[in-house]
C-alpha cells in the first residue's frame, strides 16, 4: 500500500459521496487519489492528510481550523486549496464539513485544460 493513501479515509469519501448520490471519478494525483466531481478536482488524498479544493474567498476563514493549512506543492502555495491533518477529519461530521465545503465550490470551480494528445 502506498504511504501517501490512506484506505480508511478513501472508504469513509466513497461512502460519504455514495450517501449524497454525488457521481464521481477517481485519478491517481499528488502522490494520492483525487476525487474528480463533474471532470473536476475536488478533494483526494495527500501526503497522509486530506487535500480540499474550496472557496479561494473562504481560505482565511477555514484556515482558522487548526488541522488546516493553505496547501503548498511544488513550493507554492496553491490558491484555493487546504491541506487538512487526519485530526481535521477525525468524526464522520467533520469529514462531512469538509467535503460538503469541496462540493458547494465545485461547480464554480475552473476545470482543467485538457492536453492535447499528439
Amino acid at each position: 500500500m502506498n504511504k501517501n493513501v490512506d484506505e480508511l479515509l478513501l472508504s469513509r469519501i466513497r461512502n460519504t459521496l455514495v450517501a449524497k448520490g454525488t457521481d464521481w471519478e477517481e485519478k491517481r494525483m499528488f502522490g494520492g487519489l483525487c476525487f474528480m466531481v463533474d471532470g473536476k478536482m475536488c478533494f483526494g488524498t495527500y501526503k497522509g492528510g486530506m487535500m480540499a479544493r474550496i472557496n479561494p474567498e473562504e481560505v482565511d476563514k477555514l484556515i482558522e481550523n487548526e488541522a488546516a493549512d493553505q496547501m503548498i506543492h511544488g513550493g507554492r502555495p496553491m490558491n484555493g486549496y487546504l491541506f487538512i491533518q487526519p485530526e481535521g477529519y477525525e468524526t464522520d461530521e467533520d469529514l462531512e464539513y469538509w467535503i460538503r465545503a469541496c462540493l458547494a465550490f465545485n461547480p464554480f470551480a475552473k476545470a482543467s485544460k485538457k492536453k492535447k494528445k499528439k
